[in-house]
């Protein structure tokens, strides 16, 4: 028979805040949170933790750097309400963000390629179709002009702005370094160098390290992974339900009918 962990060792707040170097409101805040299951309490009113909240914490932790602190949080809880396959379901949520996180450096790559030289086709373009093209806000590619990101000329009767070929190529190269995490500072300077450049190299650093974070992020998620297994492991399984529990459940459930 698998042993209760909630059966063993009492553990004080101050016993999982210091093996992780975190406060003792830090733990009474994930408890509240649901990310730590509820603590049993003394006569006097104390917090009594066992080691499933340790492995909980330990679990939660290694979540982070994989899934973000929200994502974590998200599972932590679902797992403690006992939705454990809404809890994978999140899980593989946060890899299927990674793996469009890798296809989207993928395609920034492919971009760059296509940045020198520029094509030779007039592919002029409005902000509404250019905004549509990259799923965005018109509001957005504005914000990216006044960053100096885009420059559209004017069209001198309208004074509509025209996104000519390499307008078009500077916008996808912002909106997919955009989607990679880089802000907008960051990317001022590179697109200013493409431009005199004419060229990939400058961002050739840039693609190395956006690579190494995401192999760093799916290692995380691999940690996380094993430390979430764990405490799945620990956990007490949920009473079985007989064959005929359900229909059971059902009939008293039913109103009475004379």
């Amino acid at each position: 028979m698998k042993r209760n962990p909630q059966d063993g060792e009492r553990l004080r707040p101050v016993d999982l805040a210091r093996a992780h170097g975190l406060s003792t409101q830090a733990i009474r805040n994930y408890e509240a949170a649901g990310i730590l299951p509820g603590a049993e309490r003394t006569a006097h009113g104390y917090r009594t933790y066992t080691p499933l909240h340790a492995q909980a914490l330990r679990a939660f932790l290694a979540l982070i750097p994989g899934h973000g602190h929200q994502a974590a949080t998200s599972i932590m809880q679902a797992v403690n309400r006992g939705a454990t396959e809404d809890a994978l379901r999140l899980v593989d949520e946060s890899h299927a963000q990674l793996l469009d996180d890798r296809r989207t450096l993928q395609a920034v790559e492919a971009a760059l390629r296509d940045l020198d030289p520029v094509p030779r086709e007039r592919g002029d373009t409005f902000v509404g179709p250019l905004a549509r093209r990259l799923d965005i806000r018109p509001a957005t590619l504005r914000k990216w002009e006044r960053a100096g990101l885009v420059q559209p000329r004017r069209d001198p009767h309208t004074d509509y702005r025209v996104y000519r070929a390499a307008d078009v190529r500077d916008a996808l190269l912002v909106h997919q370094l955009r989607r990679g995490g880089y802000r907008l500072e960051q990317i001022a300077p590179l697109i200013a160098q493409v431009r005199s450049a004419g060229g990939v190299a400058p961002v050739e650093s840039m693609l190395r390290d956006w690579q190494a974070r995401l192999a760093a992020r799916s290692r995380a998620m691999l940690t996380g992974a094993a430390a979430l297994d764990a405490y799945l492991g620990c956990r007490p399984a949920p009473p079985a339900d007989g064959p005929g529990d359900h229909a059971t459940a059902s009939s008293a459930a039913a109103p009475i009918r004379s």
